[in-house]
């Protein structure tokens, strides 16, 4: 990880440690939670955070930020975004960030500790890289951080057989929230 990147962490980092940010993003955890609760087959719900409980302290870079719960004992299967940078952080839980795509996936287990080493809690995801969310005991939450607003961001699949066309999707038309 560059010298620069690292402190883009460390600054997101201090972020989610303002007064009340952490409070902010519970009461949305809570709602992502229910929805995920309400869908059986879903691997995982989000819900866009509103950048204004940051309090202005984001850098300029970031223009959307994001609750994911992923749910226990499942993996998400390969998606990238090819045009954002996502910075991942575990909220709650931990789970394995895998990036590189199939047949070369390396793992980044991310723990939610406070006291944890920032590569330990935090993952870099630069845009066009396939990553995957495995988890293996109880809902892993992470707060995402994108370089697209909440309207633009793109999730791309693979297609039906991995070498042919991909598939790509908005995760949200305005602010509704969604699942799958």
């Amino acid at each position: 990880m560059s010298p620069e990147e690292r402190d883009l962490l460390a600054s997101l980092d201090l972020s989610l440690r303002l007064p009340g940010v952490q409070a902010a993003i519970n009461v949305i955890v809570s709602r992502v939670a229910q929805e995920l609760a309400r869908r059986d087959g879903a691997v995982m719900a989000w819900e866009p955070i509103p950048l204004a409980i940051y309090d202005g302290s984001l850098p300029v870079t970031i223009l959307s930020s994001w609750v994911f719960i992923l749910r226990g004992a499942s993996a998400t299967g390969a998606e990238r975004h090819p045009n954002s940078h996502q910075r991942v952080v575990s909220f709650v839980g931990k789970g394995d960030l895998q990036t590189g795509g199939p047949g070369r996936w390396e793992s980044h287990v991310l723990v939610s500790d406070d006291d944890a080493a920032l590569e330990q809690r935090w993952a870099s995801i630069p845009p066009n890289v396939w990553h995957q969310a495995v988890v293996r005991d109880g809902d892993w939450v992470v707060v995402s951080f994108h370089t697209v607003p909440a309207y633009e961001l793109i999730e791309e699949r693979p297609g039906p057989d991995d070498d042919g066309p991909t598939r790509q999707r908005l995760y949200v038309s305005s602010d509704e929230r969604s699942t799958r």
